[in-house]
């Protein structure tokens, strides 16, 4: 099987981006809300803190890394076979990777559980914009 070219700064670089989108999208954009919407208090966020958010973060940040390494792989085959390249191609593979996968997927919790849709549009919404930043971060490196 051949080897997929994979630019590792990239990679480094476009899972750094997603920890940033996260840290605005639950921090200063819509922690607020966020925490309203999925019943997290200031006392709980204090008792995860007191705890140590260490693990939390490095198992976050290698979730990123997988999601980075796979949109990479999925970018070079996309370009390969519609002869594209460039930011339109990170957009659509980002965006075609949150459709076909992440949306689907993060439809079960709101469907089964009652989770509100607020929360969906909430958390698919950074996933959304992560996987497209990425994508692009990807596509121009």
């Amino acid at each position: 099987m051949p080897q997929v070219p994979i630019n590792y700064l990239a990679l480094i670089v476009a899972t750094a981006s997603s920890m940033a989108i996260g840290f605005l999208w639950y921090g200063p954009l819509f922690g607020k809300t966020w925490m309203a919407l999925s019943g997290i208090t200031p006392d709980k966020v204090e008792a995860s803190k007191a705890k140590g958010m260490g693990k939390v973060y490095a198992l976050n940040a290698l979730g990123a890394l997988v999601m980075s390494y796979i949109l990479a792989h999925a970018l070079v085959f996309a370009n390969a076979y519609l002869h594209s390249s460039g930011l339109s191609s990170g957009v659509m593979v980002g965006f075609l990777n949150w459709l076909g996968f992440i949306a689907p997927v993060t439809l079960g919790p709101t469907l089964w559980e009652g989770k509100s849709w607020k929360v969906w549009f909430l958390n698919s919404g950074y996933y959304l914009v992560s996987l497209i930043i990425m994508g692009s971060i990807l596509a121009l490196w």
